[in-house]
């Protein structure tokens, strides 16, 4: 979480990416290395193992070294997702001589294989990062998409799955002031009704998301600072709207939580707007509107 080393002069973004790359390469060297030398016996000599631990330590630091080349202003959004990236590395480092150093010297044991292999597969994923801010920026905007998919269609799986099991017998028809079975497991008709709207509004959410993924794709800029600056502003905004679809979700099940609804609806309005208006998307806005007023106004149906 260190500041980056910014400086005056033209940052050469491609040659960064060949030196990541290239220390990215010397970790999993190293890690290698490591293990094999302690897979089986003998021990390595004392002086060996100190020339193991340093060189270990050297490909760590130097990794570490190269990220913080890697200039805020090129994009926070590309900075934090090379900032994970290379914690996953030093992290998986960090487990393999732990279990080294835990694990007794008689063969190769799952748990240093397994160690071994995390450190590898860290070590590729630097070959599946974006290159710059837009492509970060749209890995952001994928991930939220994926996560208020998920939210939508989990809740109309559900809507077609849980039935009230006395859905055919009216309250009329109950004796005395108990309610029906367990209201708990199921929807009220009300429940159903006040769903709708916020299932109009988690989908004018996910479709805000779609439009603004392809307005980045179509004109996303990285040429000067502020359009880089611009892209991590639209990547922090849509970090809040995932959360508020999937809190918005989990207070539509029942038993419903008209407050929960309430403010997660009102939660999601609040940035969903802002969006639209950067993407000019006018319909959408309209959509977003509507089906908030409605949730309300049948929220408070009855209350």
């Amino acid at each position: 979480d260190g500041e980056s080393n910014e400086s005056d002069g033209a940052f050469n973004l491609s040659n960064f990416w060949d030196t990541l790359n290239q220390a990215v390469k010397a970790v999993s060297q190293e890690a290698t290395k490591l293990s094999l030398a302690f897979s089986k016996p003998p021990l390595p000599s004392q002086q060996d193992g100190e020339k193991l631990s340093e060189s270990t330590l050297k490909s760590v630091l130097t990794l570490s070294t190269v990220y913080y080349w890697l200039p805020k202003s090129q994009g926070v959004t590309l900075r934090r997702q090379v900032r994970d990236a290379t914690v996953e590395v030093l992290e998986g480092v960090t487990q393999l001589v732990e279990v080294i150093l835990s694990t007794p010297l008689q063969s190769l044991s799952q748990e240093q294989l397994t160690s071994t292999g995390s450190v590898w597969s860290a070590c590729d994923q630097f070959a599946q990062l974006p290159r710059d801010n837009k492509a970060a920026v749209l890995v952001a905007l994928l991930a939220q998409i994926g996560v208020v998919k998920d939210a939508i269609e989990e809740i109309e799986q559900a809507l077609a799955e849980v039935q009230d099991p006395f859905s055919d017998v009216l309250d009329d028809d109950q004796d005395g002031d108990e309610p029906r079975g367990n209201q708990d497991t199921y929807w009220s008709e009300k429940d159903r009704r006040v769903i709708g709207p916020c299932q109009g509004l988690m989908k004018a959410s996910a479709a805000c998301l779609r439009k603004l993924t392809s307005a980045v794709k179509t004109n996303g800029d990285v040429s000067t600072p502020q359009n880089v600056a611009q892209l991590d502003d639209l990547a922090d905004i849509t970090c809040e709207i995932s959360p508020g679809v999937d809190d918005l979700a989990l207070c539509l099940y029942p038993p419903m939580d008209y407050s929960g609804v309430e403010n997660n609806v009102r939660q999601t309005h609040t940035h969903t707007p802002y969006l639209l208006k950067l993407t000019w998307v006018q319909f959408l806005d309209g959509a977003v509107s509507h089906n908030l007023q409605k949730a309300r106004d049948l929220i408070q149906e009855d209350s």
